[in-house]
This record gives structure tokens, C-alpha cells and sequence, in this order.
């Protein structure tokens, strides 16, 4: 039998109502009211707040004081599981978290903003949620709606719930499997990633590189000279906008870049052509900061997007940044005879299996020179597209 009702409730005058097996409302001379659990733990009665009236109705006040009980009754301290309760962070909570411990280890600003754009963008309806009550078709509920228009943007999207989420259970916030998880899970759920297509970076003609470089040399912009630079070493935009001076040897005409700022974890040498020295040498004139490429703030360098505005600027629209790299890339293997591991140990990529990378101790440094000089040798108009693997020296007497 229960002693309350909602008109009792609502109406009770200051005094204790007790509603049966221990639950009592307290209306307090100004009229507030909350709810009170009695119980008996050890042998002592303790009383146990359930929160105020209106926000806890009588029924919810019955269904808290039921569940904990039941945890008297199998001999769990209800205290200490409210406050372990409580201690729960939400999904954004413990995904900043995430993001604050991860981001010593980013490459590149680009990385460590897309991983906040994503949680705060994409998985904005799990933000509030305890990590512990995030479930299956919570994530669904993210990913169904860009997982086929956006399908790169999406696999990111997930890859990072589920590392939130296993962060959650390595803390001991979750205990059931991560409803994020791909394989043998969501796989079955939505189409597979290998079937949506991720596209490429769009790419500029090799060919109509050098007329897109002149122009470029007309404005007079820290971002333009910076995206030059990129064309003639190839190199990614993170590595170049992250390009340190102290990476950079002028004399031997070598830049540096270390092993924790290139994708494959390894430093790499390159070598810089004259074109690539003078433009070295305008931004030391300018120097503010120990990034080669400083943006408007001295200690930050210049973001990605500086150099995308830089091709908006200049109604560029079938090309991207990283586009350049493929350009380069074409050029090489259609045009010249430097053989292609060359052309790839210029891109800083990986080749071969994991015994010929224990063999291949050299980068092929002075042959590499040779290419990339005659790739500036191009891009600056002083050689046709079609170029020979010869030095610098038999590049200038030809015809």
C-alpha cells in the first residue's frame, strides 16, 4: 500500500509523509519539497536524498527508491554507487580527453583540428550522453546520415567514437562491447567502406604547372611563396607549413624534416633547388618566428587553409594543395627516365616490403637532387616537359 498520491503531494503542508518501505517526502516550512529513502545498511538506518519535487515526480521517486534497494539487498553501498555514477563523464567529456592526450602525438595542426571538428560537428548528438549509455543505434544515429554522402568523412567519424569509447572501458566507464566497432558489428549494419568510393585529390595538369607558377610568383604573399615551395620539393602541406629553421641548411641545400612530422614516421632529406633557395631566403628576410612559413600569429605557422585560398584566390577549381604532389608525380614517370623508386623516395613514400627497407639504408639523396632539379628546371620554364635523367650541369647546355 502507498500512502501518496500527486494531489497529496503538490498540497502537503512542512512536516515528513511517509509513502511506505522507507520513502518519506520533507516539505520544508518555505514549502520545498524533496524525497528521503530510509534503509537499513550494517545494522544503521541511513537516510539517502532522491532529489527535489518537481524534478523527481513521485513515480520516479518510487522507481529510485526500488532500484536502490535492491542494491542494499545485494549488499552494495548505494552512496558509493551514486557517486561512482556520477563520476561517469559524458561522450564530449571524456572525447576532450581523448583528444588532449592524442594530440601530443599529431603530425600536424591539420590532424589535431579535424579531430575536434569531427566530434564537435558530426557526433554532436552523443555529447551529452553518459559514455556508459552510449549504444548501438546512438551511433548509427550519427553515422547513417553522411555514411553515403560523405563516406571518408564518416569512416573518420566512426574510427574516432570508437577510440573515445574504448577509452571509456580502459577506465573502467563501460564494460559491454563498443557499439562503434566495425568488424563483426556495424559491418553488418551499414554498406562496407571499401565499397564507397574515397576518391582522389584533384590534380593539376603537370603541364599546365609552369603557367600556374608564373602567376603565382606575382603575388606577393607569405602563403604564395609557401605553396611554391610545396610544388618544387613535393612535399605535403604539414610538412612544409610546419618547416622549421633550424630543419634547414642553406649551405648544403638540404631541408630536414624529422621523423615525428612525416607520415611514414621516418626523417627525410630533401633537397632544395635554386628557385626553392630564394624563396628561403625572401622569407629569412621577414623572419618573425622559428617557422619558416609564420602566420599572422608569430608562434603558429600558416594553416592548410592559407594556401587553399591562395588557388581560390586564383580561380583554381579543378586542383588541390596536395594535388601537386600527383602533378609532380605524372611529370616524373611520363616524362623523364629517373627510375620510379627515385621518384618515390622524392615523395617520402615507403618502398617495398619490410626485408628490402632493412637493405635500403641510402635516400638516394644526389639522385634525388638531380630530379627535383630538373622538375624546378621545368616548373620554371627553363626545360620542356620531356627531360632525360641527367645533372644539372648537362641540363643547363641543352638546347
Amino acid at each position: 500500500m502507498r500512502n501518496l498520491n500527486a494531489r497529496k503531494v503538490e498540497t502537503a503542508k512542512p512536516g515528513k509523509y511517509g509513502d511506505g518501505d522507507g520513502l518519506q517526502l520533507v516539505v520544508a516550512a518555505t514549502g520545498a519539497r524533496k524525497w528521503v529513502l530510509r534503509v537499513m545498511r550494517d545494522g544503521k538506518a541511513r537516510e539517502l536524498g532522491l532529489g527535489s519535487f518537481p524534478s523527481v515526480s513521485l513515480l520516479e521517486a518510487r522507481e529510485k527508491a526500488a532500484e536502490i534497494r535492491k542494491q542494499v539487498r545485494s549488499g552494495i553501498d548505494p552512496r558509493a554507487a551514486a557517486a561512482k555514477e556520477k563520476a561517469i563523464p559524458t561522450f564530449k567529456q571524456l572525447a576532450d580527453e581523448v583528444v588532449e592526450s592524442l594530440e601530443k602525438g599529431f603530425r600536424n595542426e591539420k590532424h589535431r583540428a579535424q579531430w575536434k571538428s569531427t566530434i564537435k560537428t558530426y557526433a554532436a548528438p552523443l555529447h551529452d550522453l553518459r559514455v556508459d549509455t552510449v549504444g548501438t543505434d546512438d551511433v548509427l544515429g550519427v553515422l547513417k546520415p553522411i555514411w553515403t554522402e560523405k563516406p571518408e568523412t564518416a569512416s573518420r567519424v566512426r574510427g574516432r567514437i570508437e577510440k573515445v569509447l574504448d577509452a571509456a572501458r580502459a577506465k573502467g566507464f563501460r564494460t559491454t562491447e563498443n557499439p562503434a566497432r566495425w568488424r563483426g558489428h556495424l559491418d553488418h549494419l551499414l554498406p562496407k567502406v571499401q565499397k564507397l568510393g574515397r576518391g582522389h585529390h584533384a590534380a593539376m595538369a603537370y603541364e599546365a604547372v609552369p603557367a600556374f607558377v608564373e602567376q603565382l610568383q606575382s603575388r606577393d604573399a607569405m602563403a604564395a611563396l609557401a605553396l611554391e615551395f610545396l610544388i618544387l620539393t613535393a612535399a605535403r602541406s604539414g610538412e612544409v607549413l610546419g618547416a622549421r629553421w633550424s630543419e634547414i641548411d642553406l649551405e648544403a641545400k638540404v631541408w630536414t624534416v624529422p621523423a615525428n612530422r612525416m607520415k611514414a614516421n621516418r626523417e627525410h632529406r630533401v633537397p632544395l633547388v635554386p628557385r626553392a633557395i630564394e624563396i628561403l631566403e625572401k622569407a629569412q628576410k621577414a623572419q618573425t618566428s622559428y617557422f619558416v612559413f609564420p602566420g599572422q600569429k608569430s608562434e603558429r605557422p600558416l594553416s592548410v587553409m592559407a594556401l587553399e585560398m591562395v588557388l581560390r584566390r586564383m580561380k583554381i577549381e579543378d586542383a588541390t594543395v596536395h594535388g601537386f604532389r600527383s602533378s609532380f608525380r605524372d611529370w616524373a614517370g611520363n616524362e623523364t627516365t629517373f627510375q620510379r623508386e627515385v621518384a618515390e623516395q622524392a615523395l617520402a613514400h615507403v618502398i617495398g616490403d619490410k626485408a628490402e627497407q632493412a637493405y635500403r639504408r641510402g635516400d638516394a639523396l644526389d639522385k634525388r637532387r638531380g630530379l627535383m632539379e630538373a622538375w624546378g628546371d621545368f616548373v620554371e620554364k627553363r626545360l620542356p616537359a620531356n627531360v632525360i635523367a641527367f645533372p644539372r650541369e648537362a641540363a643547363n647546355a641543352a638546347p
